[in-house]
């Protein structure tokens, strides 16, 4: 599939058929986020992945957003492995974790496995349902599965600004 076409087709699935990624696509999204850029290569992600039917259910303790995925990638960052911007005043953690995250998503459109990306929950609570390690923030969780039968876009998906809303020229 062609690049921009990924793009195009990708949206966030919200209803999941249930079935396990198969293991080589879920190899080739997690390759991809290992691949993904960060601030000074720290590679400061952490990604786990969540498929046994007790970590499922600890994510659907946190979160009414699982929408049946087979699959959920925790996708978070070692807050002391950061880079520190130049006055100090923030850090590439949020940044970092987000490109990885984005990465994770297009590989996982393009390995032909749905998504959605899910930000309502509360990340210290998942935190402390997995035991992950102090110093860990949780940015998002990746729903990964394959679409159930009628499965298809919100209608806001197709909604876009126009570039001269969003893009100025300096």
């Amino acid at each position: 599939m062609e690049f921009r076409e990924v793009i195009a087709r990708r949206y966030s699935c919200k209803a999941f058929d249930g079935r396990p990624v198969d293991e080589e696509a879920l190899f080739a999204i997690l390759e991809a986020g290992r691949l993904a850029p960060t601030a000074k290569n720290l590679q400061e992600q952490r990604i786990y992945v969540v498929r046994s039917d007790e970590g499922l259910a600890k994510i659907d303790a946190v979160t009414p957003c699982r929408y049946g995925a087979s699959t959920v990638l925790v996708v978070a960052f070692d807050a002391n492995s950061v880079f520190v911007y130049p006055g100090e005043e923030r850090d590439s953690g949020i940044e970092d974790a987000s490109i990885v995250a984005t990465h994770l998503m297009l590989a996982a459109a393009d390995a032909g496995v749905d998504s959605c990306w899910i930000n309502y929950f509360d990340p210290a609570a998942v935190a402390r349902e997995f035991g992950l390690p102090e110093g860990e923030e949780v940015l998002m969780l990746l729903d990964l599965g394959y679409a159930a039968e009628g499965a298809k876009p919100l209608k806001s998906h197709f909604q876009r600004k126009p570039l001269s809303e969003t893009v100025s020229y300096l």
